[in-house]
């Protein structure tokens, strides 16, 4: 299972049945850095996998306060 968040808000933003490795390539996974791989992505201990993006409201926020970039959560 993808379960995707906002890294901001932690809003759950939805989930997707992930079953096969070779599916990994249809989520685009591949086309991230490794860097983003490991800011982005992260493992459970049953496999699932959790990926941080950013929610509709976060990225309102953000684009009125492009400043907010900086932080690594701008909610406290």
């Amino acid at each position: 299972m993808v379960h995707y968040y906002c890294r901001h808000c932690k809003q759950k933003l939805g989930k997707v049945d992930h079953h096969h490795e070779h599916e990994s390539s249809r989520l685009g996974f591949h086309l991230l850095s490794e860097q983003d791989k490991q800011t982005m992505l992260h493992y459970d201990s049953r496999g699932d996998v959790h990926v941080q993006s950013i929610c509709e409201h976060c990225e309102d926020v953000l684009f009125e306060h492009p400043n907010y970039h900086e932080y690594e959560s701008f909610l406290h």
